[in-house]
């Protein structure tokens, strides 16, 4: 098994990743993560392009509690 992402990892993806990176993310493995999402309870939304599993990176950050520093900050109006 692969070992989990670290905080600095995640923040590091592009703003999506493949499921089996999404569940590294999440502490989990490539069989569960599967399982979950074709379940439909993957604990973020999930993306479905043909065959392929798609998470966003926004998603993950906000499940996991990690602040993106390179959001955008409205600006006062």
């Amino acid at each position: 098994m692969n070992r989990a992402l670290s905080a600095a990892e995640v923040l590091a993806l592009p703003a999506s990743v493949d499921l089996v990176t999404a569940g590294r993310a999440l502490h989990c493995g490539r069989t569960l993560a599967y399982e979950l999402a074709r379940r439909g309870e993957f604990p973020v939304p999930v993306l479905r392009l043909g065959n392929a599993y798609r998470v966003r990176r926004a998603d993950l950050l906000a499940v996991l509690g990690i602040e993106d520093p390179t959001a955008a900050v409205p600006a006062a109006a």
